[in-house]
């Protein structure tokens, strides 16, 4: 295995898995968090894009860029949906939702990618949703915050779309996939915060290092090691280790911010990530 890759995919995956924790210290909306995010971390991709010495190849294949576009904006979408979800609803509930996007991704592949949905897929996602109803109990009741869960599916629902739409970019590959889709993502929450309340905001000075950590490390550096790492890993080693990213979030959440997990949230989150694990990881038939 490839030490120097693996490290880096672990690195990144609990720079994702912190997100939540750095963006409780940031003093701002939801939407302007993503879009400082995103502008931050894009204008480091690009950077790093052009000084590698790396070349546009996109114009080449035009309707695979459309879909990347199309990835672009359902990522911005996505994490418009999950910060406000992270602050209605608090970042390990949150995070657990927002996970259910590749079990989304899992559901839809025999109509998308002609993939057959095995047994051991059809037991993850059935786990899964049981997952989603333990987790969000007292919000069905009514006792919750409802529009904070619909936020949190939805990032799940847009990540799907991300994802999806990704795989057709088959040629469209390493770094420059990522620094375009990342600018795409920018360009989606700019365009949504203009129309919605236009760009002016009073930033805080304990605000500035957060948003500096989210934009640049955890963005720019995450997404950078993230991509360029999970090529040279084998599939097993990327799937099994993806999960440490939702469970990272749920236990940051609960050390820095003192989240705390009734127990049948608790069972809830082995649902939801023990059902995806199953569907990923299992041998298929």
């Amino acid at each position: 295995m490839n030490n120097k890759a693996f490290f880096k995919y672990i690195f990144a995956l609990l720079l994702f898995g912190s997100n939540g924790i750095v963006a409780g210290f940031i003093e701002l909306g939801s939407l302007q968090i993503v879009l400082l995010r995103t502008l931050i971390g894009s204008v480091f991709l690009i950077a790093l894009f052009f000084i590698s010495g790396g070349k546009l190849t996109f114009y080449k294949y035009k309707g695979q860029f459309l879909f990347l576009a199309v990835s672009g904006i359902a990522m911005g979408a996505s994490w418009m949906f999950l910060y406000e979800a992270y602050a209605r609803i608090g970042v390990s509930i949150a995070s657990l939702l927002y996970y259910c996007g590749p079990v989304i991704v899992m559901a839809l592949s025999p109509i998308l990618f002609k993939e057959r949905l095995a047994a051991n897929k059809v037991i993850g996602l059935v786990a899964v949703l049981i997952g989603v109803v333990l987790i969000n109990k007292n919000s069905f009741d009514g006792s919750g915050d409802m529009f904070g869960i619909a936020c949190g599916l939805l990032s799940a629902v847009m990540y799907a779309f991300m994802v999806i739409f990704n795989k057709k970019a088959k040629d469209i590959v390493g770094l420059e996939n990522s620094t375009l889709q990342l600018t795409i993502a920018f360009l989606t929450a700019a365009a949504f915060v203009g129309l919605k309340q236009g760009y002016t905001m009073q930033i805080s000075k304990d605000s500035i290092i957060p948003i500096f950590i989210l934009g640049l490390l955890n963005t720019g550096i995450g997404c950078y090691f993230y991509f360029s790492s999970i090529g040279k890993l084998k599939i097993q080693t990327v799937a099994i280790c993806g999960y440490l990213e939702p469970l990272s979030a749920v236990l940051f959440s609960m050390l820095f911010l003192k989240e705390v997990m009734l127990p049948l949230q608790m069972i809830g989150a082995v649902f939801i990530i023990g059902g995806a694990m199953a569907g990923e990881i299992v041998k298929r038939d």
